[in-house]
């Protein structure tokens, strides 16, 4: 899909879901039925920025299994 500009969102490449405490990479979002959901996660207002993945990961938020698999 692609970076998004809405929400907390200023064109970061990491979509931290304050929800589930889950990291999303924006550069390879799945888009499918039950994968990973951004609009939704903006929506919610459960988004938040990050540049790096590795920060993402210092706040303690895990991978997508989707667009981060291991």
């Amino acid at each position: 899909m692609a970076r998004r500009y809405n929400g907390n969102m200023n064109g970061e490449r990491y979509l931290g879901n304050t929800s589930r405490k889950e990291v999303h990479d924006l550069d390879n979002e799945k888009t499918g039925k039950n994968e990973c959901q951004i609009d939704e996660i903006i929506a919610a207002k459960h988004d938040k920025p990050y540049t790096t993945l590795t920060a993402a990961h210092d706040d303690g938020y895990g991978d997508c299994a989707y667009c981060l698999p291991k």
